[in-house]
């Protein structure tokens, strides 16, 4: 009975041993792991390199070196306890392919955010149409972009969409061409009406000199001629141009007495055939 009782515990003890010595030797590769990363992670941000990037750009490299840092340390502790770390390593290629899919997206957006910056086809400040969204630049960020809205909504916005969209940037011209229209009756003196226009739009603030407003005829409908009314300014000051001359085409149209613009439509109508009879027309009887 007492050599059964010591052999078991001398299992107990070299069972203890050797589960203590696993155990002291996960805590000193886990102390030592966590000083290497905090090291690596030190390293990187007082890295000269870094700094130069965005700082989005160099948290996001800190916080993914941190994670697969650490994912490495608890696989190394996992192998101290004798576990086969094959089928972490299996596991964890996967996910990385999985996680790879899923940002795909999001590295597209990086690389076209990158080429952004370098083309430049337009910078903060710029009333621009990108990814659909018409508005002013407020960012340019490395994944996205944000524009605010003429209505003052901010719109954040892919950076991928925008460089594989048409971009169309209203500020990178001196002027842009304030399109109007005014419509006239056929008895209107059209030429007393664009000089008139063409004399006013001149005196609105803000409508450059050269080129000079253009005012001609654009069409005819029932109504009467429509004039193409067209004053340029620069993109900053295109809508109080665009209202300041809908407002002129109102007054000063008015002021001429020009007849007001209806439409016309002329019907005329065809005598009846008479109607036949065996093939010969049936002769009426003079009134």
């Amino acid at each position: 009975m007492d050599e059964r009782m010591q052999r078991y515990v001398d299992m107990g003890i070299a069972l203890g041993v050797n589960v203590g010595g696993k155990i002291v030797g996960a805590i000193l590769v886990w102390v030592i792991g966590r000083m290497f990363i905090r090291g690596v992670l030190s390293l990187m941000q007082r890295s000269a390199a870094l700094k130069k990037l965005d700082v989005t750009l160099a948290h996001y490299l800190e916080s993914a070196t941190s994670v697969l840092l650490n994912v490495l340390l608890v696989i190394a502790v996992l192998s101290v306890f004798g576990v086969e770390t094959t089928t972490f390593a299996s596991l964890l290629a996967a996910v990385g392919i999985a996680v790879g899919m899923a940002w795909s997206g999001l590295l597209s957006n990086l690389a076209a955010g990158i080429f952004m910056i370098l083309l430049r086809p337009f910078k903060v400040g710029d009333y621009v149409t990108a990814g659909g969204v018409t508005g002013t630049v407020h960012s340019i960020g490395l994944f996205a972009s944000t524009l605010d809205t003429p209505d003052n909504v901010r719109t954040i916005v892919g950076n991928s969409k925008i460089f594989s969209e048409t971009i169309q940037n209203f500020s990178t011209n001196p002027f842009r061409r304030v399109d109007c229209t005014a419509q006239l009756a056929h008895g209107a003196d059209h030429e007393a009406a664009i000089a008139r226009l063409r004399a006013h739009l001149a005196l609105i603030p803000n409508v450059v000199k050269e080129p000079a407003p253009s005012v001609e005829i654009l069409d005819f409908n029932l109504a009467g001629p429509v004039l193409a009314v067209r004053p340029f300014c620069h993109t900053d000051h295109y809508w109080d141009v665009y209202f300041a001359t809908t407002k002129i085409i109102r007054e000063e149209l008015g002021k001429l007495g020009l007849p007001i613009p209806g439409q016309q439509l002329h019907i005329q109508q065809l005598a009846a055939t008479p109607p036949l009879r065996n093939g010969i027309a049936e002769a009426h009887p003079a009134a």
